[in-house]
């Protein structure tokens, strides 16, 4: 008698062509559902930011100058005008003493103040809600707030210092000090972010470590150095990024408090566009160092997100 193979399930496979039924099918139809939510997103991707991209890329190719319909295309003129640009160089500068100054001034003092306010104090509430406060502020109106602080007449840090000596300081007007201040003021605004998201991230760790560390004889230093530290990586990693991409493209401060003067002294890459394309009606140039500052955000944030990602440790 010749040897029969047992009957398997595995005998029994599913026509492809047949429609697909029970728990299986159903998933797999609700999957396809939820993906027709991504189109609207996909869509809205594309009106207001893809195409817009695209349209700023034809037009620093030409000498458009952002009213008249009437231009011609001139090549890579607006780039090698840029490279060659005697001013660029100071503002790149300011660009990331805004971007990299700002970053890590409102992550280290964001750090410092989520550490106290995750202690057990009565009044923490309030204190979190004092130091986020200026986050929901304009930027623009918080210039101006800072401006009346600074300005040279009048202003209530001159009325202090005129206590002290003969003659107000001109400290908006400093070519080497301005855009210091600028940063000041952009970190005293956004330091709340970075501190709730570090708030975010103590909160998820568990005391257990602590209590284990208390234990072997860990000091308070050491308890952060070994504990807190790897452990708020990701809450790092996110602020970081966000604050870089924040300074990086600072506008609204810049224009109320120094309009990028006195001439490009304190210019960002974004306020020199706004001056190009309404003040000089250079929008072909204006679109060129918006090219050279999107592609400047996306390197630093990208290296800086891959950086960072690379010494988060998960609880």
């Amino acid at each position: 008698m010749a040897n029969v193979r047992p009957f398997t399930t595995n005998d029994v496979r599913p026509d492809p062509a047949a429609p697909l039924g029970g728990p299986a099918g159903k998933r797999m139809r609700g999957s396809a559902w939820l993906n027709l939510l991504y189109v609207p997103a996909l869509i809205l991707f594309g009106v207001f930011i893809f195409y817009p991209f695209i349209k700023g890329v034809q037009i620093s190719f030409t000498n458009w100058d952002g009213y008249n319909q009437d231009f011609k295309w001139i090549g890579g003129f607006n780039y090698k005008r840029m490279f060659s640009d005697p001013d660029m160089g100071r503002v790149i500068r300011n660009t990331v003493i805004y971007g990299v100054g700002s970053a890590f001034l409102q992550n280290v003092i964001g750090l410092a103040y989520a550490l106290f306010l995750n202690m057990n104090l009565r009044t923490r509430g309030l204190v979190r809600t004092v130091i986020y406060l200026p986050v929901i502020i304009s930027s623009l109106i918080m210039g101006y707030i800072w401006y009346f602080f600074f300005q040279y007449d009048g202003g209530a840090i001159n009325d202090i210092l005129l206590l002290f000596q003969d003659e107000p300081s001109n400290l908006l007007g400093d070519k080497d000090f301005n855009s210091w201040i600028i940063t000041f003021v952009n970190t005293y605004q956004y330091l709340g972010i970075a501190m709730v998201l570090f708030l975010a991230g103590l909160q998820t760790i568990p005391k257990d470590y602590y209590e284990a560390a208390t234990i072997d004889g860990a000091t308070a230093f050491d308890r952060f150095r070994h504990v807190t530290w790897p452990l708020i990586a990701p809450s790092l990693t996110i602020s970081m990024v966000l604050n870089l991409i924040g300074g990086l493209k600072l506008f609204d401060v810049i224009v109320a408090m120094t309009n990028s003067g006195p001439g490009y002294a304190s210019a960002s890459m974004s306020s020199i566009m706004y001056l190009l394309y309404f003040g000089r009606e250079d929008a072909g140039y204006a679109a060129t160092i918006g090219i050279l500052m999107f592609v400047m955000i996306s390197i630093v944030s990208l290296v800086a997100l891959f950086l960072l990602r690379r010494r988060e440790v998960h609880a």
